[in-house]
């Protein structure tokens, strides 16, 4: 299991992910949240400066509106180029309910160079009142296999523990390679609820051979991720999943969530993995 690897915590380095925009709330929930791609590049920057090895994106359109726009997602990836040094991009293909199963594809495959790493949401999820995102079976295997052919690293992203077999399933028919890289995710509407029992149970039954980050909505981010450092997991921070820095004060930037988590990781002893070092762990 792979909480078993505990036994390396002083040793094993620590992914450090930020998810700088997301696709749900905009600068109306915080007017510091990067929409345009010089200004996701601009706070991107110092997110990799303060540790951070990767980026999970979502691109927005000129009316800070989300987007599946594959020129809008080109943009992103010429503004990290011009900004950042050498961050690992990882692309959504979110966005169940709304878009199509081709359109949410379309930028993993249609950009270039390309991202490294791109999501599959392999179950369903609600959102609100009326939206489901149902992300079936054949889909998943769908987007594994044009991943696989465009040489892109699968990020399986769990909301429950339902979606564990679903994981499974694609690693028995071979669609995915070990290491798997998992996203356990804590506090969406029907996803697991967010406390710590919850996070060890739902590691404690991961497939083998899973390198698994943690991410948690909301208020429950630190403490959450904090949970996941000393587990000796990897960790997922930013304002897509998270616009305070505390109860009653708006994150700055995505920068200042990063330098706290890595502030922590630091305190906890365990080493924020470099973006080669990234890339060795994931086998990217």
């Amino acid at each position: 299991m792979p909480y078993e690897g505990f036994e390396d915590y002083f040793e094993k380095k620590m992914i450090l992910s930020v998810a700088t925009t997301g696709g749900l709330h905009g600068k109306e929930a915080n007017p510091n949240l990067p929409t345009q791609p010089d200004e996701v590049a601009k706070d991107l920057k110092a997110c990799e400066e303060a540790g951070a090895s990767m980026v999970h994106l979502h691109a927005r359109d000129e009316n800070h509106e989300d987007t599946k726009d594959i020129e809008r997602f080109q943009l992103l990836l010429d503004a990290i180029d011009d900004h950042c040094d050498d961050i690992i991009v990882n692309f959504t293909t979110g966005g169940g309910g709304i878009y199509s199963r081709e359109e949410r594809i379309a930028p993993v495959l249609e950009t270039e160079p390309g991202p490294e790493v791109a999501t599959i949401d392999v179950g369903p999820m609600n959102f609100g009142q009326t939206r489901t995102a149902i992300n079936p079976r054949e889909m998943s295997e769908e987007y594994a296999e044009r991943m696989r052919e465009a040489g892109v690293k699968p990020e399986l992203e769990l909301f429950n523990q339902g979606h564990i077999p679903e994981m499974e399933n694609l690693i028995e028919k071979g669609l995915v390679d070990a290491p798997y890289w998992a996203t356990v995710i804590l506090g969406m509407q029907t996803g697991t609820p967010p406390n710590p029992r919850n996070l060890v149970n739902f590691v404690d039954n991961l497939p083998p051979e899973t390198e698994w980050q943690a991410l948690a909505v909301g208020r429950y981010q630190l403490p959450l991720t904090t949970m996941a450092i000393t587990m000796g997991g990897h960790v997922r921070v930013g304002m897509e999943d998270n616009v305070y820095y505390r109860k009653g004060e708006l994150a700055e930037s995505n920068a200042q969530l990063v330098r706290r988590t890595a502030r922590i990781a630091d305190e906890l002893d365990r080493p924020l993995a470099t973006t080669s070092e990234a890339r060795e762990i994931l086998g990217l």
